[in-house]
């Protein structure tokens, strides 16, 4: 592959490759982010990696792996800086320089203090020139989540909503609210995170596996995570008699013996929590408990209940609204039209509307 244009498009050309690489396995890399490399030589890309799964290797080691040719004098162009501490495995700067790359461009700078505006120096006295900067701005809305949980330790958290014509989340009558098409893209949004959070009521009603049911994606389906004060969850729910094929973990207050044997017998994990004064789970510790797991994107799949409680602390950083083409009238309830009002100052940005076939798709992301 080469491309013939100015100097300034063809590195953002081969970030953007590197970009894609990326986004190959976002949130499905534990506590690592998310990078894309991608090596060049006389304007062909001779090889390309991502973060492995869980984490390593890391998008650079790969592309030196995946290299068949000669890559002495080539260009690395990676979406972060890349690290230069001691881990598990060694540096990517020691392998980069010992690989005889010519020129390394990264976009941003990492925010782990282990590596942070670390690799300049190593590169330069090794004589590898170094260009920092390219495509910072679509690189730092990439990676939004990494950045937030690095600066608070709390893991970025995207909720999904599906609400009919008259905006209501609720169908009296019947399953679905939303079309096929809507569902699909669900699904696709389920395996860019590590884990999907719901509510023992939400799993009660809707009985959904949360699981990414699409051919060849299904090994990405994330850890399901459930709220569950008095492990009211039915042993007979989708989620429990498929926890032997994906984790589940399921946080819970109330003692029950009974239940909580069963329960493990079936693999699944149990968080006892305490409560707060108001009887409830304190959302906030329970996310950072999460975040100890190594999870670090949460996909927020539940009632408007639950949903409402994390606009309301600030927990939830996006929101993606599926709006049906058909209302429900009197066969609707749950309203979240008045939610989306009474938090509308809180919205930093609204993406455009995605047409689904009927349906529409909104973006609402949070201050």
């Amino acid at each position: 592959m080469s491309i013939n244009q100015n100097k300034y498009s063809r590195h953002n050309f081969f970030m953007k490759l590197a970009l894609l690489q990326a986004k190959k396995n976002l949130g499905n890399t534990s506590d690592n982010p998310a990078v894309g490399c991608v090596i060049v030589k006389n304007n062909f890309v001779m090889s390309s990696g991502c973060t492995g799964i869980n984490g390593r290797p890391h998008a650079e080691q790969n592309a030196l792996i995946y290299s068949r040719n000669d890559i002495k004098k080539s260009n690395l162009y990676v979406t972060l800086e890349p690290c230069s501490n001691y881990g598990k495995t060694s540096p990517c700067v020691k392998s980069i320089i010992k690989s005889k790359i010519n020129k390394v461009f990264f976009s941003l700078k990492d925010p782990d203090t282990r590596s942070n505006n670390k690799c300049t120096k190593q590169f330069k006295k090794n004589r590898v020139k170094v260009n920092c900067g390219i495509l910072s701005s679509e690189m730092k809305n990439f990676y939004r989540s990494y950045y937030k949980s690095k600066a608070c330790g709390l893991p970025f958290v995207t909720a999904k909503m599906a609400v009919s014509k008259d905006y209501y989340t609720k169908n009296n009558k019947g399953k679905w609210i939303t079309n096929e098409f809507s569902r699909g893209r669900v699904h696709l949004m389920r395996q860019n995170h590590d884990c999907v959070l719901s509510s023992s009521k939400t799993i009660s009603d809707d009985n959904s596996s949360l699981t990414c049911r699409i051919m060849g994606l299904e090994k990405r389906s994330p850890i399901r995570i459930i709220l569950d004060k008095k492990l009211e969850i039915s042993t007979r729910s989708t989620i429990v008699k498929t926890a032997y094929k994906y984790r589940t973990i399921i946080f819970f207050n109330k003692n029950n013996k009974k239940k909580i044997k069963t329960l493990k017998n079936l693999k699944i994990i149990l968080v006892k929590t305490s409560l707060k004064d108001d009887g409830n789970f304190d959302i906030k510790k329970i996310l950072f408990k999460i975040k100890k797991f190594g999870f670090s994107r949460i996909f927020l799949e539940s009632g408007l209940k639950l949903t409402t409680y994390f606009l309301t602390e600030g927990l939830i950083d996006d929101l993606h609204l599926f709006i049906s083409s058909k209302k429900l009238g009197n066969n609707g309830s749950n309203n979240f039209k008045k939610v989306i009002k009474l938090f509308s100052k809180n919205i930093k940005f609204v993406n455009e509307k995605v047409n689904l076939h009927g349906d529409k798709l909104i973006t609402y992301r949070f201050v």
